[in-house]
């Protein structure tokens, strides 16, 4: 199985931000969209352009940590890494659980030739497992994850 397979079995919708935007904002939309990252770009207006990372929630607790109440008023960009870790559609899933595990990232943006293509995240993969997995294992998982 490989990336755009993942792809293709979920919403394709991927929320982005532009990179001057505050962490406010970030946090704002990441809560009225009721997602944990958002795909960071220079401009939001086309898939062509150039996606500079990504923002998580985990960025936004350390944002908070190491500037308290300030860090709200700042850009995404003080707070992303310098080197967007992507992945391609044909790249295997293994692949893909590579770079979250030595990463430690939980969002892995898809690129086709440059131009963003989706996003997977750990959620994803966990739901593809469970999916290929025992009736059992399902039917526990879903009691758990609707608990």
């Amino acid at each position: 199985m490989r990336a755009e397979d993942i792809l293709r079995q979920k919403d394709s919708r991927v929320v982005m931000i532009r990179v001057g935007e505050t962490v406010a904002t970030a946090v704002a939309l990441m809560t009225k969209e009721i997602i944990g990252a958002l795909v960071v770009k220079e401009v939001c207006r086309t898939e062509g352009n150039v996606v500079v990372g990504v923002f998580s929630e985990r960025d936004v607790a350390r944002a908070l940590a190491a500037h308290g109440a300030a860090a709200l008023s700042m850009p995404v960009s003080a707070f992303i890494g310098r080197t967007v870790i992507s992945c391609e559609p044909r790249d295997s899933i293994e692949t893909v659980l590579r770079l979250m595990d030595e990463n430690h990232i939980r969002h892995v943006p898809v690129m086709e030739d440059h131009t963003l293509v989706g996003v997977i995240s750990a959620r994803d993969l966990i739901r593809h497992f469970l999916q290929q997995s025992s009736p059992a294992l399902q039917d526990s998982a879903s009691t758990v994850v609707h608990a």
